[in-house]
């Protein structure tokens, strides 16, 4: 199994696939799944010639169970670290959902000199959290309702919430694939519930603000306008303005599990971008 172990005892479980000599493009996945919901992307950039990297994010997937560390400094933290290791030079990274929020953060932090370009898709910055300062966002109760259905009952949790809003699978006229629901589930299981207890915390209060106006380099910010667990209003176009290189692309009626469902749209806009 290829993994790293990082400076606190963590032992990050990692997928590297492709000719080392290629430009890398590391996948940041969200949150409670694991570097598993990149098959459909890993396989097909591996297919045009890239180097394809993804991780499970510490206490998710295949990764340490640990009790601490949940929280978006961590996260970047660990992904600097498996960076350092694999000493990757100019690449690409993609964020998705919570995973787009640890992109951030590891670009602002640590990517000065390794990273070309950076794409959010469905991402959680710049905070989801409603304040004063962020009207916009979802009021905490939102945020404590995930807490208390993943202490009730994780397992049926993990099957409602994919069979409902992540795929908009609850939508008039939507046919729901009950792989894709299987396959989430497996995912969420296969983690730590005291990470993915956690981690809600992680990505609904954690405020990327000031993560976003000191990155530089050409950024994506791809986002659905149906996405019914980071509603679009306090989310894309935000990042977008707040990025010095920021470019938007709103896709009408697409879920929050965008690069699910529309894997053949998302992977041709993303490839159009790195390669412009």
């Amino acid at each position: 199994m290829t993994s790293i172990t990082t400076s606190d005892g963590v032992q990050l479980f990692y997928k590297d696939w492709g000719p080392k000599s290629a430009q890398p493009i590391v996948f940041h996945h969200g949150w409670p799944l694991s570097s598993d919901d990149w098959d459909n992307q890993m396989l097909f950039f591996l297919g045009k010639g890239f180097r394809v990297i993804a991780h499970d994010r510490r206490g998710h997937g295949r990764s340490s169970q640990v009790s601490d560390g949940h929280d978006m400094d961590h996260y970047a933290s660990d992904v600097a670290a498996m960076i350092d290791h694999l000493n990757l030079r100019n690449a690409i990274h993609v964020g998705h959902s919570t995973g787009g929020g640890e992109a951030a953060r590891y670009v602002a932090r640590y990517g000065k000199g390794r990273v070309a370009k950076l794409i959010l898709i469905a991402a959680v910055p710049p905070l989801m959290l409603k304040t004063a300062a962020n009207p916009g966002g979802l009021p905490i109760e939102a945020f404590d309702g995930l807490r208390s259905q993943l202490a009730a009952n994780r397992s049926q949790f993990y099957r409602d919430f994919p069979s409902g809003p992540f795929y908009g699978y609850n939508r008039p006229g939507s046919e729901p694939s009950q792989a894709v629901i299987s396959n989430w589930w497996r995912q969420g299981m296969m983690g730590g519930a005291k990470a993915h207890y956690d981690g809600i915390k992680a990505f609904s209060e954690t405020d990327f603000t000031e993560d976003l106006k000191s990155i530089t380099v050409p950024a994506l910010v791809l986002h659905g306008d149906d996405d019914q667990i980071v509603p679009i209003g306090a989310s894309a176009p935000l990042s977008a303005k707040l990025l010095q290189a920021g470019t938007l692309k709103i896709y009408e009626n697409l879920p929050h599990g965008l690069c699910t469902t529309h894997a053949d749209v998302i992977n041709a806009d993303v490839l159009a971008f790195i390669a412009g």
